[in-house]
């Protein structure tokens, strides 16, 4: 980054600080914080669709799609988080790759299973064993998005199912009554009012939905407790910048940013329920006359 730090081994104090703080595994440990913000953007809408989706499957009359519904919640909510992560990118990776693997390799001799491993043709390989780094980092971040949105999606569905049942079903029953249809009262009278019941439920999975974000780890992802652990593990002088065990530091800056995330949620979220809020019919308890 600077001029001065071509020889780091001649570096001391602020300089050699400086140098340290600005070197390349530095940058991909600070460009790996707006990583965990993007999966957070792009993964909280796509949960709520898969979540929105789930939660109207499930009050189906369509008996197939009602079960299919109820299955989805059901399945992943019951799986712990880390053993869906590991065996649903595993198998989604497996899958296309087989699927491709009879469609452009059809005169393949060799079995795709030999043992213990799996080998299809290079043709079959998703992403390509040629194509370049960033298109791997990207395939593997989508894994990770959609993993994480299946997840996320089987509580949000959860949640949603239980904020259309408080709906009041008075309510439903008039719209019923004017006149409409189904898919005209879940527009216009279920969906806008669910929301203030689902928005309770929903903020507590977006904090759980920040502290899951760790798991890129294991998926694969070089995430902020990637770099953290790889920077701040002992370096010996065959590094660049030698210096002693401080996962202790790096670790605190994570505990520091993830603290404030949730600070700042809960504020945004407390705005977005006083904005839903309005209209609501409240309840006032009035103390017995005299």
């Amino acid at each position: 980054m600077f001029a001065y730090c071509a020889d780091p081994k001649s570096l001391e104090g602020l300089q050699w600080l400086s140098c340290y703080l600005t070197s390349g595994s530095h940058m991909s440990f600070y460009a790996s914080f707006l990583t965990v913000l993007v999966l957070l953007a792009v993964t909280a809408p796509v949960a709520l669709a898969f979540g929105y989706a789930g939660a109207m499957a499930g009050r189906s009359g369509a008996a197939p799609l009602r079960w299919l519904g109820k299955g989805y919640m059901a399945m992943v909510r019951g799986i712990p988080d880390v053993v869906f992560f590991l065996f649903f990118v595993v198998a989604l990776d497996q899958g296309l790759e087989y699927v491709l693997h009879f469609a452009r390799c059809s005169d393949w001799a060799e079995p795709v299973r030999q043992g213990l491993e799996f080998r299809v043709c290079p043709a079959a390989k998703i992403p390509p064993n040629n194509a370049p780094q960033v298109v791997h980092q990207i395939y593997g971040f989508a894994l990770a998005v959609l993993t994480f949105a299946i997840v996320f999606g089987a509580f949000a569905a959860n949640v949603l199912t239980g904020a259309m049942k408080a709906v009041p079903r008075a309510q439903l029953e008039t719209a019923e009554s004017y006149g409409m249809n189904n898919r005209q009262i879940n527009r216009r009278i279920l969906v806008p009012q669910m929301w203030i019941y689902a928005l309770p439920g929903l903020s507590n999975l977006w904090m759980i939905l920040i502290k899951a974000t760790p798991l890129l780890f294991i998926l694969g992802v070089q995430d902020i407790v990637y770099w953290a652990q790889q920077l701040g593990s002992m370096k010996t002088q065959a590094y660049s910048y030698p210096h002693p065990d401080w996962r202790l530091g790096y670790f605190l800056s994570l505990l520091v940013f993830y603290l404030c995330m949730t600070k700042a949620s809960e504020l945004v979220l407390d705005r977005i329920t006083a904005r839903l809020s309005r209209g609501q019919a409240i309840v006032k308890q009035s103390g017995a006359s005299a």
